[in-house]
């Protein structure tokens, strides 16, 4: 069985024990993941729940609203039941554990990719003004969130070791090089066919823009996570993210981030126009 054929069954497993309550709400069971995700013995899933406990505190969130401990009956033969202790799981909580797993397992390396991704897909289906959006109005969205969280990179990679100004442009180039295909940022800007002046964010559509926010974020994640030192570390980790994101693209059918078309006008001059909006309504 290839690669796609191993992620497409996996993700169809994945979605096959998700369950939703009566108010709608998605949710997993750990009891029923915890098999999936190669975990026979119920305390080490634990430690690996534990773990993404934490993960979720220290990332801001509610951990009550990720994590449910829940109670069920088995049958234990004979008609008899007794009680077992079960962790009610949202997808964000999916999404941790898997982070949180042993990657040199199949079944979790295609869980890290499907449920950042899925996780990321709901939370962008579930902002309704987001939805409305122009495909400018997106893009600018899109940009701007960026911009903030590549602040939040460059934190990370400095406590990693990325010390420098040129530290940190080769530290990019290797996220750049593993979504692209080997294409660093000097690449990637030719092939746009950009002044040297213009920057090659400004000139992405939303998809290509949210390829990239993807892999920041991830990228500052996986820094953090695994406490990783060094400057020559932090960049085959970037490298590797972006690596992840771009297999991700490919085994849902979409167009690699350098075939996708470069919008007419720059984000920076959709944000001028706006601004000149905005002025005038006022």
């Amino acid at each position: 069985m290839n690669a796609q054929r191993i992620a497409n069954k996996h993700h169809a497993t994945f979605e096959g024990v998700r369950h939703t309550d009566e108010n709608g709400h998605e949710y997993w069971l750990g009891r029923e993941l915890a098999p999936m995700l190669d975990y026979q013995d119920w305390r080490n899933f634990m430690q690996v729940v534990e773990k993404a406990r934490q993960a979720c505190q220290q990332s801001g969130h509610a951990v009550e609203d990720h994590f449910g401990d829940v109670t069920k009956m088995v049958g234990i033969g004979s008609g008899a039941k007794r009680e077992i202790s079960d962790v009610r799981l949202s997808r964000y909580a999916c999404y941790l554990i898997v982070q949180n797993g042993d990657p040199s397992k199949p079944v979790i390396a295609n869980g890290q990719t499907y449920f950042a991704m899925q996780t990321r897909r709901q939370e962008l289906n579930d902002d309704e003004k987001f939805a409305r959006l122009s495909e400018d109005e997106k893009r600018l969205a899109i940009r701007n969130e960026l911009a903030e969280h590549n602040k939040q990179l460059a934190a990370a990679a400095k406590d990693a070791g990325v010390d420098t100004p040129l530290d940190y442009a080769i530290f990019q180039d290797h996220g750049y090089k593993g979504l692209y295909g080997d294409m660093g940022a000097n690449d990637i800007h030719a092939r746009k066919g950009l002044k040297k002046s213009q920057k090659i964010l400004d000139h992405m559509g939303s998809t290509e823009l949210a390829a990239n926010l993807f892999r920041a974020t991830q990228a500052e994640e996986k820094l953090k996570r695994d406490n990783i030192s060094g400057k020559q570390r932090a960049n085959q980790a970037h490298f590797e993210v972006g690596q992840k994101v771009r297999q991700t693209i490919k085994e849902l059918g979409g167009t690699m981030p350098e075939n996708l078309p470069v919008p007419e006008q720059s984000v920076k001059k959709i944000e001028s126009a706006k601004k000149k909006l905005d002025k005038k309504s006022r």
